[in-house]
């Protein structure tokens, strides 16, 4: 088997969606919390499938595209887990781990758009 080329924001996507769903399962069954939590799961778990739809991009454009539109999903999570922590679903440790991981996320998806963007004006 192929080893696969190191990719951090396919491995950091997937592990907080990996995150996401354990903490949606924790908030459903001990919590009882059904409808934050479910907001959470699909913004949550968004940004590593739409991640992986950027590895088969059409074109540049497309692949910025989609990296936006995750960098969305990040932005949406962010405000989830602030809701989730503020009403009392989330205790602090809780929150700050997985909103550290959140925002981790967002900037390398961020830095990632802006380089591509930067090198696709050096090409022209």
């Amino acid at each position: 088997m192929e080893k696969m080329r190191e990719n951090i924001v396919r491995e950091k996507s997937f592990a907080f969606a990996l995150r996401t769903v354990k903490l949606y399962r924790f908030l459903v069954e001990e919590k009882k919390e059904y409808i934050l939590s479910k907001q959470l799961m699909r913004s949550g778990t968004a940004i590593g499938a739409l991640q992986s739809e950027s590895e088969n991009a059409e074109s540049e454009a497309d692949f910025i595209h989609k990296l936006a539109i995750a960098q969305k999903e990040c932005n949406e999570t962010l405000y989830w887990l602030k809701l989730l922590y503020y009403s009392g679903y989330l205790d602090e440790i809780a929150f700050q781990s997985i909103y550290c991981d959140a925002e981790e996320l967002k900037r390398i998806i961020t830095a990632i758009i802006k380089t591509t963007k930067e090198r696709g004006k050096k090409d022209k």
